[in-house]
């Protein structure tokens, strides 16, 4: 499944290519590049490129050879979401905080609860986020199953609540209580902001 809200990440690397000369494979409507990891090596991730329907071309109209095409969409494969690892224990968060703290990365940490119907449809969107942020761990705490000092480590009221932890501290949070795509967005931007 396509996401349309591309990520400036995404956005940044085909700029990139454009500006190297890269002319992405394809039909002039629809084209594919590949997005390439921070070493300079391509990770084989395809990024889509669409170029809109409608607009002022007609019925039958074909487009004709060197007519510019105005691209309004990023698509990139995110077929293959990162299943979040599960805290379960005060260990277990311990050593995600340490592993934050080791390799100078944010971990997220998706405070949810089973009862709790937007926590459910919010997860398999944020296993998806996952992909897009490779050096970034994701963590699922279901707040029922864990010891009471957990959630009061993380200072947890509202669910869901989504926090970035960087460096072994609380950085940052989005409360998930409004419309899914806006939680997302917010997600990234967070990310984006705390890197």
């Amino acid at each position: 499944m396509a996401l349309l809200a591309p990520s400036p990440r995404v956005l940044r690397v085909h700029e990139a290519a454009a500006a190297a000369g890269l002319q992405p494979s394809g039909a002039s409507s629809a084209a594919c590049s590949t997005v390439a990891s921070s070493g300079g090596v391509a990770s084989g991730r395809p990024l889509w490129m669409w170029s809109g329907g409608g607009g002022r071309m007609g019925k039958g109209r074909r487009r004709e050879q060197g007519e510019g095409t105005r691209a309004e969409a990023y698509f990139w494969d995110v077929s293959r979401p990162v299943e979040m690892e599960e805290i379960d224990s005060m260990e277990k968060l311990d050593d995600a905080l340490r592993w934050s703290i080791e390799n100078k990365e944010p971990i997220i940490i998706d405070w949810m609860a089973n009862w709790c119907r937007k926590c459910i449809y919010l997860k398999p969107k944020l296993e998806k986020i996952a992909g897009e942020f490779p050096g970034t761990r994701f963590y699922s705490v279901d707040v029922n199953k864990v010891p009471q000092a957990v959630v009061k480590r993380g200072n947890v009221s509202k669910m869901p609540t989504i926090q970035l932890w960087k460096d072994g501290e609380w950085t940052a949070e989005v409360i998930g209580g409004h419309k899914a795509w806006l939680v997302m967005d917010e997600v990234r931007e967070m990310i984006q902001k705390h890197k």
